[in-house]
């Protein structure tokens, strides 16, 4: 598995999902949206701490400079 993020990419990420966790697992967002929330923060968390986004592959993008 090839890093395919650059490293403000990877930041933006991390920030991201924690922000949707954040919200959801507090309760500051309730009912299905908050339901998603709690779901959908660990996808940007888990490819921002791995370095490696599936759908960069698929669509042969990277940020990251060679």
């Amino acid at each position: 598995m090839k890093i395919n993020e650059s490293n403000i990419d990877r930041i933006i990420r991390v920030v991201l999902g924690i922000i949707l966790l954040a919200l959801g697992w507090t309760g500051m967002v309730t009912g299905t949206l908050g339901v998603i929330f709690k779901w959908l923060g660990f996808i940007p968390l888990l490819t921002g701490l791995i370095g490696f986004c599936p759908i960069y592959a698929i669509f042969k993008i990277g940020t990251k400079k060679a």
